[in-house]
Protein backbone atom coordinates (compact mmCIF):
# COMPACT_ATOMS: atom_id res chain seq x y z
CA UNK A 1 0.00 0.00 0.00
CA UNK A 2 1.17 3.23 -0.80
CA UNK A 3 1.37 6.08 1.19
CA UNK A 4 1.17 10.29 -0.75
CA UNK A 5 2.50 13.08 1.18
CA UNK A 6 1.55 16.69 -0.94
CA UNK A 7 3.10 18.79 1.12
CA UNK A 8 1.96 22.39 0.25
CA UNK A 9 2.92 25.88 1.56
CA UNK A 10 0.62 25.76 4.99
CA UNK A 11 -0.41 21.93 5.46
CA UNK A 12 0.80 18.73 4.21
CA UNK A 13 -2.31 16.28 2.38
CA UNK A 14 -1.90 12.48 3.12
CA UNK A 15 -3.40 9.92 1.09
CA UNK A 16 -3.76 6.33 1.24
CA UNK A 17 -3.66 3.99 -1.76
CA UNK A 18 -4.11 0.09 -2.26
CA UNK A 19 -2.79 -0.01 -6.14
CA UNK A 20 -5.67 2.23 -7.80
CA UNK A 21 -8.24 2.62 -4.87
CA UNK A 22 -7.99 5.81 -3.00
CA UNK A 23 -8.66 4.68 0.65
CA UNK A 24 -7.81 7.30 2.78
CA UNK A 25 -7.84 11.55 2.52
CA UNK A 26 -6.35 13.45 5.40
CA UNK A 27 -5.08 17.26 5.87
CA UNK A 28 -2.11 18.22 8.49
CA UNK A 29 -0.47 20.26 9.83
CA UNK A 30 4.06 20.54 9.89
CA UNK A 31 3.17 19.97 13.80
CA UNK A 32 0.55 16.96 13.46
CA UNK A 33 2.15 14.98 10.77
CA UNK A 34 4.86 12.15 12.91
CA UNK A 35 0.84 12.13 15.14
CA UNK A 36 -1.08 11.26 11.89
CA UNK A 37 1.11 9.52 10.25
CA UNK A 38 1.53 7.14 12.90
CA UNK A 39 -2.38 6.99 13.13
CA UNK A 40 -2.44 5.92 9.46
CA UNK A 41 -0.02 2.94 9.76
CA UNK A 42 -2.12 1.77 12.83
CA UNK A 43 -5.24 2.03 10.67
CA UNK A 44 -3.42 0.83 7.13
CA UNK A 45 -0.58 -1.89 8.36
CA UNK A 46 0.17 -2.93 4.83
CA UNK A 47 1.56 0.32 4.47
CA UNK A 48 5.11 -0.03 3.12
CA UNK A 49 5.80 2.77 0.50
CA UNK A 50 5.49 6.30 0.28
CA UNK A 51 6.19 9.79 -1.92
CA UNK A 52 6.75 12.93 -0.75
CA UNK A 53 5.90 15.84 -3.23
CA UNK A 54 6.89 18.98 -1.53
CA UNK A 55 6.66 22.62 -3.07
CA UNK A 56 6.97 23.80 0.30
CA UNK A 57 9.02 22.77 3.13
CA UNK A 58 9.13 19.95 4.56
CA UNK A 59 11.46 19.32 7.52
CA UNK A 60 14.25 17.00 8.05
CA UNK A 61 12.97 15.94 11.35
CA UNK A 62 9.57 14.83 10.14
CA UNK A 63 11.10 13.40 6.73
CA UNK A 64 13.41 11.21 8.85
CA UNK A 65 10.35 9.95 10.83
CA UNK A 66 8.80 8.91 7.74
CA UNK A 67 11.63 6.95 6.82
CA UNK A 68 11.90 5.13 9.55
CA UNK A 69 7.95 4.01 8.58
CA UNK A 70 8.35 2.82 5.40
CA UNK A 71 10.49 3.36 2.13
CA UNK A 72 10.49 6.73 0.29
CA UNK A 73 10.68 7.92 -2.82
CA UNK A 74 10.90 12.18 -3.20
CA UNK A 75 10.02 13.22 -5.94
CA UNK A 76 12.10 15.47 -8.36
CA UNK A 77 13.06 15.58 -12.04
CA UNK A 78 15.29 12.72 -11.34
CA UNK A 79 12.40 10.74 -10.76
CA UNK A 80 11.11 8.04 -13.86
CA UNK A 81 8.11 9.50 -14.95
CA UNK A 82 5.44 7.80 -17.59
CA UNK A 83 5.65 10.66 -20.10
CA UNK A 84 8.30 12.55 -22.82
CA UNK A 85 9.32 15.49 -20.91
CA UNK A 86 9.69 18.42 -23.63
CA UNK A 87 10.13 21.06 -21.10
CA UNK A 88 12.98 23.13 -22.24
CA UNK A 89 14.19 23.13 -18.49
CA UNK A 90 12.87 20.33 -16.54
CA UNK A 91 14.84 20.94 -13.36
CA UNK A 92 12.62 24.10 -12.71
CA UNK A 93 9.24 22.15 -13.26
CA UNK A 94 7.14 22.07 -10.49
CA UNK A 95 6.70 18.15 -9.04
CA UNK A 96 2.58 19.76 -8.81
CA UNK A 97 2.86 19.97 -12.63
CA UNK A 98 4.87 16.64 -12.95
CA UNK A 99 2.25 14.96 -11.05
CA UNK A 100 -1.15 15.89 -12.60
CA UNK A 101 0.51 14.98 -15.94
CA UNK A 102 1.23 11.97 -14.46
CA UNK A 103 -2.23 11.22 -13.61
CA UNK A 104 -3.43 12.65 -17.02
CA UNK A 105 -1.15 10.12 -18.97
CA UNK A 106 -2.97 7.43 -17.07
CA UNK A 107 -6.44 8.25 -17.01
CA UNK A 108 -6.43 10.20 -20.82
CA UNK A 109 -3.83 8.05 -22.76
CA UNK A 110 -3.32 8.72 -26.37
CA UNK A 111 -5.12 12.40 -26.08
CA UNK A 112 -4.91 15.97 -25.99
CA UNK A 113 -4.98 16.81 -22.58
CA UNK A 114 -4.98 20.49 -20.84
CA UNK A 115 -4.97 20.34 -17.08
CA UNK A 116 -6.08 23.34 -15.28
CA UNK A 117 -5.05 23.61 -11.56
CA UNK A 118 -6.84 26.21 -9.17
CA UNK A 119 -4.39 26.79 -6.50
CA UNK A 120 -2.24 29.32 -4.85
CA UNK A 121 -1.30 30.06 -8.44
CA UNK A 122 -3.18 28.64 -11.83
CA UNK A 123 -1.32 26.21 -13.33
CA UNK A 124 -2.29 24.93 -17.37
CA UNK A 125 -0.08 22.05 -18.39
CA UNK A 126 -0.42 20.36 -21.82
CA UNK A 127 -0.12 16.52 -22.64
CA UNK A 128 -0.64 15.68 -26.17
CA UNK A 129 -1.86 12.83 -27.79
CA UNK A 130 2.26 11.31 -28.62
CA UNK A 131 2.60 11.52 -24.80
CA UNK A 132 5.02 14.30 -24.97
CA UNK A 133 4.38 17.07 -22.10
CA UNK A 134 4.93 20.48 -23.91
CA UNK A 135 4.44 22.90 -21.05
CA UNK A 136 1.64 25.51 -20.87
CA UNK A 137 1.01 28.58 -18.35
CA UNK A 138 1.04 29.93 -14.85
CA UNK A 139 -1.51 33.12 -13.27
CA UNK A 140 -2.03 34.04 -9.93
CA UNK A 141 -4.61 32.19 -8.03
CA UNK A 142 -7.99 33.59 -6.28
CA UNK A 143 -6.11 34.25 -3.14
CA UNK A 144 -3.17 35.94 -4.81
CA UNK A 145 -5.69 38.30 -6.91
CA UNK A 146 -6.67 39.80 -3.59
CA UNK A 147 -3.58 40.23 -1.66
CA UNK A 148 -2.70 41.93 -4.65
CA UNK A 149 -5.48 44.20 -4.93
CA UNK A 150 -5.23 44.91 -1.15
CA UNK A 151 -0.90 44.98 -0.80
CA UNK A 152 -0.68 47.26 -4.19
CA UNK A 153 -3.22 50.12 -3.11
CA UNK A 154 -3.72 52.20 -0.74
CA UNK A 155 -7.72 51.56 0.09
CA UNK A 156 -9.52 48.24 -1.32
CA UNK A 157 -9.87 45.99 1.63
CA UNK A 158 -8.10 42.19 2.20
CA UNK A 159 -11.49 39.89 1.36
CA UNK A 160 -12.13 36.53 1.57
CA UNK A 161 -12.80 34.64 -1.83
CA UNK A 162 -16.76 35.58 -2.39
CA UNK A 163 -18.78 33.93 -5.54
CA UNK A 164 -20.41 37.26 -6.86
CA UNK A 165 -24.26 37.16 -8.00
CA UNK A 166 -24.15 39.76 -10.35
CA UNK A 167 -21.50 39.96 -13.36
CA UNK A 168 -21.84 44.00 -12.49
CA UNK A 169 -20.17 44.98 -8.67
CA UNK A 170 -22.19 47.67 -6.83
CA UNK A 171 -19.86 48.28 -4.33
CA UNK A 172 -16.18 48.01 -3.77
CA UNK A 173 -16.23 44.23 -1.86
CA UNK A 174 -18.58 43.38 -4.75
CA UNK A 175 -16.82 44.71 -7.66
CA UNK A 176 -13.46 43.52 -6.84
CA UNK A 177 -15.48 39.96 -6.26
CA UNK A 178 -16.15 40.10 -9.72
CA UNK A 179 -13.16 40.86 -11.13
CA UNK A 180 -11.25 38.32 -9.44
CA UNK A 181 -13.81 35.75 -10.15
CA UNK A 182 -15.14 36.73 -13.40
CA UNK A 183 -11.27 37.59 -14.30
CA UNK A 184 -10.35 34.00 -13.77
CA UNK A 185 -13.06 32.28 -15.49
CA UNK A 186 -12.80 34.38 -18.79
CA UNK A 187 -8.79 33.62 -18.34
CA UNK A 188 -10.01 30.03 -17.78
CA UNK A 189 -12.46 30.11 -21.20
CA UNK A 190 -9.77 31.93 -23.39
CA UNK A 191 -6.85 29.62 -22.55
CA UNK A 192 -9.32 26.52 -23.62
CA UNK A 193 -10.57 28.07 -26.71
CA UNK A 194 -7.03 28.86 -27.27
CA UNK A 195 -5.86 25.80 -26.87
CA UNK A 196 -8.60 23.98 -28.74
CA UNK A 197 -7.57 25.89 -31.82
CA UNK A 198 -4.01 23.98 -31.90
CA UNK A 199 -5.09 20.32 -30.58
CA UNK A 200 -7.97 18.19 -32.07
CA UNK A 201 -10.35 16.40 -29.15
CA UNK A 202 -8.83 18.46 -26.75
CA UNK A 203 -9.57 16.87 -23.27
CA UNK A 204 -9.81 19.44 -20.34
CA UNK A 205 -9.59 18.51 -16.36
CA UNK A 206 -10.08 21.57 -13.42
CA UNK A 207 -8.27 20.17 -10.09
CA UNK A 208 -7.07 22.29 -7.49
CA UNK A 209 -7.83 23.73 -3.95
CA UNK A 210 -9.82 26.20 -5.72
CA UNK A 211 -12.31 23.98 -8.15
CA UNK A 212 -15.39 24.10 -5.78
CA UNK A 213 -15.09 28.34 -6.29
CA UNK A 214 -15.46 27.32 -10.48
CA UNK A 215 -16.02 24.42 -11.61
CA UNK A 216 -20.03 25.42 -11.89
CA UNK A 217 -19.17 28.48 -13.46
CA UNK A 218 -16.90 27.28 -16.77
CA UNK A 219 -18.97 26.96 -20.05
CA UNK A 220 -16.68 25.06 -22.07
CA UNK A 221 -17.00 20.82 -20.95
CA UNK A 222 -14.54 19.79 -18.48
CA UNK A 223 -14.04 16.68 -16.16
CA UNK A 224 -13.75 18.49 -12.13
CA UNK A 225 -10.97 15.67 -10.94
CA UNK A 226 -10.90 17.25 -7.21
CA UNK A 227 -8.01 14.38 -6.41
CA UNK A 228 -5.93 14.21 -9.94
CA UNK A 229 -2.87 15.41 -8.12
CA UNK A 230 -3.11 12.45 -5.40
CA UNK A 231 -3.57 10.35 -8.35
CA UNK A 232 -0.66 11.13 -10.16
CA UNK A 233 1.62 10.98 -7.21
CA UNK A 234 0.37 7.57 -6.57
CA UNK A 235 0.93 6.58 -10.78
CA UNK A 236 4.69 7.92 -10.03
CA UNK A 237 5.11 5.98 -7.14
CA UNK A 238 3.71 2.90 -8.80
CA UNK A 239 6.96 3.04 -11.71
CA UNK A 240 9.42 4.36 -9.25
CA UNK A 241 8.81 1.46 -6.69
CA UNK A 242 11.63 -0.39 -7.73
Amino acid sequence: MNLIVDVGNSFIKLAVFDKDSLLERKVASPEDFKMLVTELTQIFSKLDRAIVSAVGSFSESNLSFLKKQMNVHILTSNSKLPFINNYATPHTLGVDRMALVSAATKQFSNKNVLIIDAGSCITYDVLNCNNEYLGGAISPGISMRYKAMHTFTAKLPLLETTIPKNIIGTTTQSSMDVGVMQGILNEMEGFVSLYKTHFSDLTTILTGGDLHFLRDSIKNDIFALPNFLLEGLNHILEINKD
